[in-house]
């Protein structure tokens, strides 16, 4: 029941019919007080087109209510801004104003934006489409995302772009025009003083209904005729919708802007947050103070407790952000100039910090934050305060260009804030080992984490903004002297902590330190955590002794005792540490030197660039394996503005190889760059480092090379950092490297590991090319302080008695339990020779360059030989083995030479047997069809069976054999999809339209299995599958209460199983074969009288047992039709021979039945008498897709297909000869007397026109069923051969007839130039009968030759796929020609049908006979409504279906979506338009707006329009997502790769990443082929049986 207070929608309507705006606005101007009628017009219809409420109509509602607000209430605000007619008075505004400066369009959702990643002063600033198009920006690096809806053009704003602020749309056309000026004096003074009353006005409505508390009444001069109570939430709305209505897209007045931008969201009109409206006008004012000079309106106090007030109420509630006022802060903060000022005059940088820090209160005792006991509800806190970091980085996302004195006081302010917030996160949850039992519950880690991640680019901020200016007055912020031991501290204590983890001695604090480890050294962490851990170790390390600082760490290892112990198990007691640890802590600590010393490549620490780092993070990234882009991306960090400076380094360091078909484009390091790999590079993880290595050291056993990894040389260190050099040569590290070697010199020790002395070459490695450079950079030898190749010389103070590590390396390097390590002690004694030969050299020593490179060549000398040694060992080993054999295997064939000659000969005459026939025959010889047709009798077919591997030749009588194959239902050759789906129980089959609506394919994997180990192999599915129902969720990959089932040996998607039938036999030579009228008259003779034998016998039948005939009677029916007799069924009888086992008739009914419930959608029925017309047709249409598919691949007809294709048709087309064995034999004589009908007209029967008849489909329904005239046994098949070449020429000429009724002049333009030819002349003479027949209807052709182009394309199709079915189903081997696409098809194809290369000789030679045909065809009332119009007439050759056109720009394709509305949901914006890929409708996916029922279930819209679309079959793009969806049926889909890829080879699947995005003709064309193949519900059964997830996706409601 309607409520009282709401008008009727026909009062509503009478307004609409009355109401006239321009009166309104006339009464409006002649007015003494404006504000008053315009409220009063308000408090009228505002309550009576928005206080309506939702009902059983909600959809109409809201059309209704759109309507009224443009009629009602905008139309008199245009007509009074504008002065008149808006239209009008619009068109001259915008002559006076010229281009506007500022383009201000509002984005809708799922629009597309660009943001320049060159040019964009952050993130947030975007382009519309048309503005990006006509930029400057268009050449750039730009990033491409969708729109949610709400945001605006930044086109035209300066301070949103460095460079190329305006389109070419919005650069005024005065270019010397001052860009300060006033766009308000450019209006006319009466729009002027009009725009200021009616803008006060709006503004003082929207802020009297948004701050107005009370529910029973409303503001003066707003009550309405008819009381109404409104809600809060919903007078938001309403004001909102009112509000919102005003927008001008001419007039760019400030206060428009600030309107539009808080006020203009539809987010705004629906869910409007508690208390937030009353604070709408405070946040407003705060930020915009301006505004009062604009509008002379009341304004709040601008106080900071206004943004802190908003931001506590939006923590406090549970709404989602994007409906919170609070979220508009992007529109204020992002604007550099305003940011600026509200830090100046407002603090608006601290007072965003503390209202941060006053909401985490949960402290310890130390004032820390405390995350680690969160409750639900404080994490659910937690999580709404991070918003306010993201103000903070708005505020900071552009660095100021100029700087004031208050600007740097208030940063400073802001920055000692930020310090504060620093100091609460310092030391915050602390984690203390578990040394008695495991933890009983994991800490809570994420928060912290979160929190440092998030602050991570503030942090990088606040570095550039005092980078500018400040860097001084920040020292004074940071008072106090700090040491290098305090320095050091902390990082060292992290560090040594994750080592401790790494060798478990933190296993009982749980998993939630493990995940800390992770992410401390992750990509989105390590930046402000383990990188800058690492460097502040290297600023103490250069402030302290070396010495000091290693017995600092060994101290903070704990491994001192380790190092300083003489005994070497004496040191693991006292280290109270087993074994493992201990090395492991040995290795850490090895690790952490050589990255203290080694990582040289940030900017202060080495001399290097910027981009030298990340060209050394890709190197290394890539060193692992080749990798795509977005994986690079990945291992690099972001900073603010989400670059990496990847882009302007791979170039130099890396090669791109473009993908193919599949996969992605793959960026590959170049040769030179290998030489720079660092084993230890500290950005590796220890699965990262171990595939490194492998794959460098097989590089380099590639190249021929020793798979010695020695460091790369490091760059010069910078004067501050010069002192960490000296921890390579100190004596502490010394020592350390010694002992490390003297414990590698006894292997049986057990107290290291050989990692532990890698990483010991590695630092040996690491001195040596250190004073190797600093040899090279400096002078002359005095000026190299740097002398560790004369340290390592002397005996050091290892703790043992044993020489220098020199001395150690050589005892190392021919130790056979190091073979490993050979190559790379082998290269350190060589650069140590280089390095003595270098010095002495500087020294002046009068030494000879052979003396000085002795120990170089001594030591390469010694490798060769020993590898020459070793390689004619095995050599020698190989000789001796093959000999061996090669003895062995004479000695066996002399003792068994009766066996192999015997062996010998049967391989000789199986290869005989199964030799492929000649492949240079004459043309003569090659003839599928007629009585000179080759036959395959002789040929044996032997095949295994792929689940028992059981060897059985394929007989009729014998154990039956078959293949697994798939039958669906297809349009994918329709021509025709608009064509109604009809009842499947009044379809009748027999004649297929030309259109091709829908078929029936059938397709096969090509494995063959017994039949009876396929019932078994399926009975075992279906009972695994009943088991499986009571699981959590079914199977989705095969549905077996439908048959299907996946191939045992490869997993394809089947539903039956084809039964392999022998090859046919050879034609019976000694008969007399019939010429065509003979044969036509005694057809026309034996189909009547079978025809009226039928007739009597269903007269005399009840109808319960009418609807068969017994083999017995269909024998005697024959018998007598054959002697021209209507004799009754009991004249003649004998019993036929029976061709099959009863096995193999089983599976031929199997087959049937599968084509038959597959073709119809019905339940098995065996006394259907449409089962063998179903059989038929699946192979006619499988046939015509394949012929289809080798035609627009340009493949030969013969010898091109695959072999599973090839046993598919070969197996189908000797099923469906066949299968007219086991249907009741009235049956198919019935049919073939309805096919007959159509060639031969008859009056007693009704058939279609020839217009409405495929005639390849004629040509096999006829073949197939023609048996059964004959088919009795071998005997009674005399003429069957002869039968098949007048039915062929009888359905040429059948389809020459409909090929030239179908011609249009427009086809051919061009004219032959010579004489006419004999095929041109004949054809000219059948289209001048055919014009004489049909009354001068068809067009009057003149030109003979373009009528025999015609009649040749149309008829060429045709006849490849009648040669294609009586080559399967005669097993006749295909000519030379046929086999390749060369010159001579035509003739080649025509010799091997048996018909001249001249078709019209058919014609021409029967003429006789074949006059009185055509007259009936062309007679037929069909013919004549199909030219008319009447029907649909499918011209010749019909064009191969393709997929839709897509553009080559993906973002045309987001653009055009974006202004794609849901049909169903009264115009609002559909939320994820998918679109058709084979026909081009956009839809309104995954919503329950577009369901429809189908089949008594609700489905999505995809679903539904796969069965009108595609019988099932659908491909979809997603367009917002960026993917492509396959859907095959309504329980079955997938997500396949999109054809559209970035510059890099990389698809984008839901847009994330932003780069522009293109269209791959490849990869369309792979889809294409998919489709057009018929596997695409192949694929989705592999992609489900793959991807067995927990979750299954509902595709039903896609």
């Amino acid at each position: 029941m309607a409520e009282p207070s709401r008008d009727p929608p026909s009062a509503l309507s009478a307004d609409f019919m009355s109401f006239s705006p321009g009166d309104t606005a006339s009464r409006w101007l002649a007015c003494a007080d404006l504000q008053q009628e315009v409220y009063r017009h308000l408090a009228e219809y505002v309550p009576r087109i928005l206080c309506q409420g939702g009902g059983m109509a909600e959809q109409r509602e809201e059309q209704r209510e759109e309507l009224a607000l443009q009629l009602l209430l905008l139309a008199p605000l245009e007509w009074l801004l504008l002065g008149g007619e808006p239209a009008a008075g619009l068109a001259l505004l915008q002559q006076g104003g010229g281009a506007a400066a500022l383009c201000g369009h509002v984005f809708k959702v799922g629009e597309p934006t660009y943001s320049c990643r060159e040019c964009a002063a952050d993130p947030t600033c975007v382009l519309c489409m048309q503005c990006f198009l006509a930029s400057a920006h268009r050449h750039h690096r730009y990033r491409m995302t969708t729109s949610g809806g709400g945001g605006f053009c930044d086109c035209g704003d300066a301070e949103a772009w460095k460079t190329g602020p305006s389109c070419q749309n919005h650069t005024p056309a005065d270019q010397n025009r001052e860009s300060e000026e006033d766009p308000v004096s450019l209006l006319p003074p009466a729009v002027e003083e009009r725009s200021s009353s009616i803008f006060s006005i709006i503004l003082q409505y929207a802020v009297d209904l948004l701050t107005w508390e009370q529910e029973d009444q409303l503001p003066a001069g707003l009550e309405p005729l008819t009381p109404v109570a409104v809600p809060t939430a919903r007078r938001a709305e309403i004001t909102s919708k009112a509000f919102s209505a005003f927008r001008c897209p001419v007039l760019r007045l400030d206060v428009c802007s600030v309107i539009k931008a808080l006020m203009s969201y539809r987010r705004l009109q629906t869910d409007f947050m508690e208390d937030d409206h009353d604070r709408l006008v405070s946040l407003f004012f705060f930020c915009c103070p301006n505004a009062v000079s604009l509008c002379p309106l009341p304004t709040p106090d601008p106080r900071p407790q206004n943004y802190e007030r908003l931001q506590s109420d939006f923590v406090r509630d549970d709404h989602d952000r994007q409906f919170s006022i609070t979220d508009l802060s992007v529109q204020i903060f992002t604007v550099p100039s305003l940011a600026r000022m509200l830090m100046v005059e407002e603090n608006l940088m601290m007072t965003i910090i503390r209202t941060f820090v006053d909401q985490l209160r949960h402290r310890d005792a130390q004032g820390r934050f405390q995350f680690d006991r969160y409750t639900a509800q404080q994490a659910f806190k937690f999580g709404r305060v991070q918003s306010l970091i993201g103000d903070l980085k708005y505020v900071l996302i552009s660095p100021p260009p100029q700087w004031s004195q208050q600007l740097r006081t208030k940063f400073l302010d802001g920055f000692e804030a930020f310090l504060d917030l620093l100091r609460c996160m310092q030391g915050m949850d602390p984690v203390v080992r578990q040394v008695g039992q495991h933890i009983e519950m994991e800490p809570e880690w994420e928060a912290a984490f979160t929190l440092q991640m998030k602050l991570t680019h503030i942090i990088t901020m606040m570095q550039e903004w005092c980078s500018t200016d400040v860097s001084r007055s920040v020292a004074s912020v940071l008072q106090g002297e700090l040491s290098p031991h305090l320095l050091i501290e902390l990082p060292l204590r992290c560090l040594v902590l994750c080592a401790q983890v790494h060798a478990g001695m933190w296993r009982r604090n749980g998993f939630s330190l493990i995940n800390q480890i992770y992410y401390y050294h992750n990509v989105k962490c390590r930046v402000e955590m383990f990188d800058k851990d690492l460097a502040m170790l290297q600023v103490g390390a250069s402030m302290m002794d070396p010495n000091h600082f290693l017995m600092i760490v060994l101290s903070r290892f704990e491994l001192f005792h380790t190092f300083s112990a003489s005994d070497l198990r004496r040191r693991y007691r006292e280290a109270n540490k087993d074994l493992a640890q201990q090395n492991t802590l040995i290795e850490e600590m090895l690790h952490l030197i050589i990255m203290v010393v080694g990582e040289r490549y940030v900017p202060g620490v080495g001399q290097v660039e910027p981009l030298d780092e990340v060209r050394r993070e890709i190197l290394h990234q890539l060193c692992i394996r080749p990798m795509a882009h977005s994986e690079l991306v990945k291992a690099l960090p972001e900073n603010g503005n989400k670059e990496t400076g990847l882009e302007r380094v791979i170039d130099s360091v890396a090669s791109f190889r473009k993908p193919g078909v599949t996969g992605r484009g793959l960026y590959e390091l170049r040769p030179e760059w290998s030489k720079r790999f660092d084993l230890y590079f500290h950005h590796y993880s220890r699965a990262d480092q171990s595939k490194a290595e492998e794959a460098q050291r097989k590089l380099r056993r590639q190249n021929g090379e020793d798979t010695a990894l020695p460091p790369p040389r490091p760059p010069p260190l910078c004067p501050l950092f010069a002192s960490l050099a000296n921890l390579l040569q100190c004596d502490a590290l010394l020592a350390l490297e010694g002992a490390v070697l003297q414990w590698a010199v006894e292997p049986s020790g057990g107290g290291w590991t050989e990692s532990m002395l890698q990483r010991v070459l590695h630092l040996v490695a690491m001195a040596l090319l250190e004073e190797q450079q600093q040899l090279d950079s400096s002078g002359g030898d005095e000026d190299v302080s740097f002398t560790f190749s004369s340290r390592i010389t002397r005996p050091g103070e290892a703790p043992s008695t044993s020489g220098s590590v020199l001395a150690l390396l050589e005892s190392l390097q021919n130790a056979p339990h190091l073979e490993v390590h050979k190559d790379m002690i082998t290269w350190i004694l060589k650069v140590v020779g280089n390095i003595k030969t270098t010095r002495e050299r500087t020294t002046g020593c009068s030494v000879g360059v052979s003396h000085g490179r002795r120990p170089e060549e001594t030591v390469r000398d010694k490798d060769k030989a020993e590898r020459k040694r070793k390689a004619e060992m095995a050599r020698l080993r190989r000789e001796k083995v093959m000999a061996q054999m090669s003895e062995m295997q004479k000695h066996f064939i002399n003792e068994n030479k009766e066996l192999f000659q015997q062996s010998m000969e049967d391989l000789e005459a199986a290869a005989a047997e199964h030799s492929p026939p000649s492949s240079e025959p004459t043309c003569a010889a090659q003839i599928c069809v007629g009585p000179r047709r080759v036959g395959g009798a002789e040929r044996r077919q032997l095949v295994t069976c792929i689940l028992c591997q059981e060897e059985q030749e394929v007989r009729g009588h014998g154990r039956a054999m078959v293949l697994a194959a798939f039958i669906q239902r297809s349009t994918v050759l329709s021509k025709n999809r608009s064509r109604g789906v009809p009842d499947p129980e009044r379809l009748d089959p027999l004649f297929m339209h030309p259109d091709l609506s829908v078929g029936v394919h059938t397709a096969s994997c090509g494995h063959i299995m017994h039949a009876t180990c396929w019932q078994r192999y399926f009975e075992a599915v279906q009972q695994k599958e009943q088991r499986r129902q009571q699981r959590l969720r079914g199977h989705t990959s095969y549905d077996v209460e439908s048959g299907e089932f996946l191939c045992p040996l490869c997993e394809c998607l089947s539903n039956t199983v084809i039964p392999l039938l022998p090859h046919a036999c050879s034609p019976d030579r000694s008969v007399e074969h019939p010429c065509l009228e003979t044969w036509l008259k005694r057809t026309n003779q034996q189909a009547a009288a079978l025809d009226s034998t039928h007739r009597k016998q269903s007269h005399g039948q009840s109808p319960a047992g009418g609807g068969a005939i017994s083999w017995r009677s269909g024998v005697q029916v024959a018998a007598a039709a054959q002697q021209a007799e209507p004799a009754g069924p009991d004249r003649v009888g004998f019993d036929p021979q029976n061709s099959f086992s009863s096995g193999v008739a089983e599976m031929i009914n199997t087959f049937g039945m599968s084509a038959y419930k597959v073709g119809l959608k019905v339940n098995p029925n065996e006394q259907d008498p449409r089962v063998p017309v179903l059989s038929w047709s699946t192979c006619a249409y499988t046939m015509q897709s394949i012929e289809r598919l080798l035609m627009d691949e340009k493949k030969p007809l013969f010898g091109s297909l695959p072999c599973r294709q090839d046993e598919c048709l070969s197996s189908l087309t000797r099923f469906s000869s066949a299968c007219w064995t086991t249907a009741p034999i009235r049956t198919v004589q019935n049919h073939f007397i309805r096919l007959l009908s159509v060639l031969v007209p008859d009056s007693q029967l009704e058939a279609p026109c020839i217009l409405d008849v495929d005639m390849f489909h004629l040509l096999v329904y006829s073949v197939l069923s023609y048996s059964s005239l004959h088919g009795l046994d071998q005997s009674g098949r005399s003429s069957v051969d002869s039968g098949h070449l007048h039915l062929l020429q009888l359905v040429t000429v059948a389809h020459l007839v409909q090929v030239l009724l179908t011609f249009t002049t427009g086809e051919l333009s061009m004219d032959q130039d010579g004489e006419e030819s004999e095929e041109e002349r004949l054809t000219c003479q059948l289209y001048g009968r055919l014009r004489d027949h049909l009354g001068r209807c068809l067009p009057d052709v003149s030109c003979g030759w373009r009528l025999w182009r015609c009649v040749r394309a149309g008829v060429l199709p045709f006849l490849r796929t009648a040669a294609l079915f009586f080559h399967y189903m005669n097993s006749a081997s295909p000519p030379a020609d046929l086999l390749g696409t060369g010159p001579g098809q035509w003739e080649a194809l025509c010799s091997y049908l048996s018909l001249p290369s001249n078709l019209l000789l058919l014609y021409q030679n029967h003429r006789t006979l074949l006059e009185p045909l055509i007259h009936r065809w062309c007679c037929h009332p069909g013919v004549g409504q199909v030219l008319h119009g009447g029907g649909v007439l499918v011209q010749f050759p019909r064009e191969s279906n393709r997929l839709i056109d897509l553009p080559e720009d993906y973002s045309i394709l987001i653009n055009q979506a974006s202004s794609f509305t849901c049909p169903r949901s009264g115009g609002d914006k559909s939320r994820a338009p998918t679109l058709c890929l084979v026909c081009g409708c956009m839809l309104c996916s995954q919503s329950y707006c577009c369901q429809t029922e189908v089949e008594g279930e609700d489905v999505g819209a995809c679903t539904a329009h796969t069965f009108t679309c595609g019988a099932g079959i659908g491909l979809f793009l997603r367009v917002r997502e960026s993917q492509v969806l396959f859907v095959a049926g309504k329980t079955k889909g997938c997500f396949y790769p999109p054809p559209y890829l970035d510059d890099y080879g990389e698809t984008d699947p839901g847009l994330k990443r932003g780069n522009p995005l293109h269209l791959c003709s490849e990869r369309y064309q792979k889809i294409e082929r998919l489709w057009r193949q018929h596997g695409i519900a192949e694929v989705i059964g592999h992609a489900q049986e793959a991807n067995q997830t927990l979750v299954a996706i509902d595709w039903q409601h896609l």
